[in-house]
């Protein structure tokens, strides 16, 4: 039998490391994902996954049900962590229960410990080896690690549109353009996402929950609403749900917070730009409330001022086979763009059927 090279052991040990991160994907707020294998003369003795914020981490979780961890490799896919939070370090724990060799997909992104536990176990006497899969192990935390190295989330814009590139009819209807299976495939993304943002014209014409909808443990994700002039009706459904529902407003009427307050939202009063809301400003504030991931669900308005300013990360494009006509919505409000060299190139990084529907994935150049 061909014996398996170091190398290709790694990376087989480390994508189940990987696998098992991805287990935390709607519950880790505002952790990040990770998963760790104890692997013991090619033999997998344990497996854990970060699933929520004050539990366990991947390690100490993987360890639990190990009576004899020593001369183990440990293939975690994110650096352990060397110092306190709600949990002890993960480094301890490893040194403590004689692992010889760690195996990191990638160092941590915050620039205050990264590197450190990794110091702290090649100290203690441990191999220690990172790097590998680390392209699979940043797309699982993308969120996180922009958090943490650029102060704010990971934002991604999912649109529904029609052939001819409308969103809804001129009135202003649009349910349903898409198929039930890419609605369900959105409640996915929204369940990723660790808040969803949307701007007071969307709710007052849909009056959207903004929730996850899924058969799985989710942690809610928060509900964002932009609303410059302070316009949210107090009997909005999204005041009556479980979790939080934020307000971001630059209006200073003291009767209209108090007013959303006592039914059930947060406000919070945040800096203008051109009577708006300066969504640099947004997204400085929603950094600080720890949001990882943001998913946009607005309209044309909204989109087109956080495209104008390079503020999405990724668009999520639903294209259903229908027609909508000349006189529907469009996705984006762009009235500065004149010539074609005014455009805005994005970067197809994916296409893929949802149903009926196609499911088109882009990035900005």
């Amino acid at each position: 039998m061909t014996k398996i090279m170091s190398a290709d052991r790694d990376a087989f040990y480390m994508a189940r490391a990987i696998y098992l991160a991805k287990k935390g994907r709607y519950t880790t707020d505002p952790n990040p994902r990770v998963g760790c294998v104890l692997v013991k003369d090619d033999v997998v003795i344990g497996e854990g996954w970060h699933a929520k914020a004050g539990q366990g981490h991947a390690e100490v979780e993987a360890l639990k049900d190990v009576p004899d961890a020593k001369g183990t490799t440990a293939y975690v896919s994110l650096e352990p962590c060397s110092h306190h939070g709600k949990t002890p370090p993960c480094c301890d724990a490893l040194i403590k229960a004689g692992v010889s060799r760690v195996v990191a997909a990638m160092q941590d992104p915050n620039p205050r410990v990264s590197g450190a536990g990794l110091e702290k176990l090649k100290t203690a006497g441990i191999e220690v080896v990172c790097g590998v899969l680390q392209e699979d192990a940043l797309a699982v935390n993308r969120g996180f690690i922009k958090r943490m190295t650029k102060n704010r989330p990971f934002v991604r814009s999912k649109l529904a549109m029609s052939i001819d590139g409308r969103t809804a009819m001129a009135s202003g209807e649009s349910k349903w353009i898409t198929g039930p299976e890419a609605r369900a495939d959105v409640q996915r993304l929204r369940a990723e996402s660790s808040a969803i943002l949307t701007g007071i014209n969307t709710v007052l014409a849909d009056d959207p929950a903004l929730n996850a909808r899924i058969d799985s443990d989710v942690l809610q994700p928060l509900r964002v609403v932009l609303d410059t002039h302070l316009n949210m009706p107090v009997a909005a459904k999204m005041a009556k749900l479980p979790g939080r529902s934020l307000i971001l407003t630059c209006a200073e009427d003291q009767q209209k917070q108090q007013a959303l307050q006592q039914a059930g939202f947060e406000v919070y009063q945040l800096p203008g730009k051109n009577g708006r809301l300066d969504l640099q400003a947004v997204m400085d504030f929603l950094s600080g409330q720890q949001i990882n991931e943001l998913l946009v669900e607005a309209g044309s308005v909204l989109n087109g001022a956080l495209l104008a300013e390079g503020l999405v990360d990724e668009y999520v494009i639903y294209m259903a086979p229908c027609i909508l006509g000349d006189q529907g919505r469009g996705l984006f409000n762009l009235p500065g763009l004149q010539q074609m060299a005014d455009k805005k190139q994005l970067t197809l990084r994916d296409v893929r059927q949802v149903g009926q529907d196609l499911k088109l994935t882009y990035t900005p150049l």
